[in-house]
């Protein structure tokens, strides 16, 4: 017996019994508790894509990026516009550009 306390995807459970084993699982019952392991979730996720960055990592992490969304009322296309919308004014993330320090006027001079 293996003991877990993670979340999973919806169909796991099933796919367990499918194998001929068997398994216990609940539901979140709170948003506090949603939130703790969707967080946990994506810090997993995360960790198993900087190992290994494929298609396959990627995909849980945007999974457990629209289960945050639906969590919180947000539509993904909304959300998708509204990043587009934010990376023309301030751009994105491309360059990698690491700010060191800010400087008042006449502080560096």
């Amino acid at each position: 017996m293996k003991t877990y306390n993670k979340l999973v995807r919806d169909l796991i459970p099933h796919i367990i019994e499918e194998s001929g084993k068997s398994c216990d699982w609940r539901y979140c019952t709170t948003l506090t508790e949603d939130e703790d392991f969707l967080r946990k979730k994506m810090n997993e996720e995360m960790e198993e894509f900087f190992e290994d960055p494929c298609p396959e990592e990627a995909a849980d992490m945007y999974e457990v990026m629209r289960a945050i969304l639906w969590l919180h009322e947000m539509d993904t296309e909304f959300i998708e516009t509204v990043a587009a919308e934010k990376r023309d004014r301030r751009g994105g993330f491309e360059n990698m550009i690491l700010l060191k320090e800010v400087y008042e006027k006449g502080e560096k001079e």
